[in-house]
């Protein structure tokens, strides 16, 4: 991945942030994106700290307009434009669907799903142009399964999963490799600062896992890497869970 472009959306925090930091400690060059950005700048500097190539450009995943300006900032910053990890995602209020407010379901559907369509509506032309590359898009194991009270998040992220193996296929012989990402429940601030979870539930969650507990941001960056090198030349359209098990329950 030695200087390669790596764009990373939602990298301020969390699963972002941590693939962001292990390309960079690989040599490749990371534009790091988010709305959040004391968050994005501050994971720039680590990189930078620790030796590494990163550039923080702020954009709104659900606002096409910020995409296509996002992707051409990151040609003009570093000449070239390699991967995309379309990462940025929120997770919505837990209501049944009879109860689930409107607004919200417009929100998660803009952001962790049009979002993702925006970014590679935008990333697929700026890759062609460079030869081909890899996409790799973060669902959830909520991609291929539902739980009760999230129907806006898990509508979005099967949708992701669906997307992935569509633009798979149409860019199968260009040069273009499409995969999916489906991680279980990951200890990131969306879940350890989400009002929805408390001590208890935290402990539930932990026991749907076979292996008894969360994962951590940086097992799903390793898959992401994996995924996005050369090393996975042959695997395009693939959905792959890191998810401690949760699935083969």
């Amino acid at each position: 991945m030695k200087n390669k472009v790596v764009l990373v959306t939602g990298a301020a925090s969390g699963i972002g942030a941590a693939i962001a930091e292990l390309f960079a400690a690989r040599k490749a060059k990371v534009v790091v994106s988010d709305i959040d950005e004391k968050g994005g700048k501050k994971v720039v500097r680590r990189i930078e700290k620790k030796g590494g190539t990163a550039k923080f450009i702020a954009a709104d995943t659900s606002e096409p307009k910020q995409m296509e300006r996002l992707v051409k900032q990151t040609v003009k910053a570093f000449g070239q434009f390699d991967v995309a990890v379309n990462n940025a995602g929120i997770g919505g209020p837990q209501k049944p669907v009879g109860d689930y407010p409107i607004e919200e379901w417009q929100k998660v559907i803009a952001i962790n799903l049009s979002g993702v369509f925006y970014g590679m509506h935008y990333q697929i032309p700026a890759l062609l142009e460079n030869g081909g590359g890899s996409i790799v898009n973060i669902a959830s194991i909520l991609g291929k399964v539902g739980t009760p009270g999230a129907s806006g998040y898990v509508a979005a992220k099967h949708g992701v999963v669906g997307l992935t193996e569509n633009a798979a296929l149409e860019y199968a012989q260009r040069g273009i490799r499409v995969n999916a990402v489906g991680p279980g429940y990951i200890e990131t601030p969306l879940l350890t600062e989400n009002d929805n979870f408390d001590r208890a539930a935290m402990k539930e969650l932990k026991a749907l896992h076979p292996m008894g507990r969360l994962g951590q941001p940086e097992e799903v960056a390793e898959l992401v890497y994996w995924l996005a090198s050369e090393r996975a030349s042959f695997v395009t359209g693939a959905y792959y869970n890191v998810d401690g098990g949760y699935l083969a329950r």
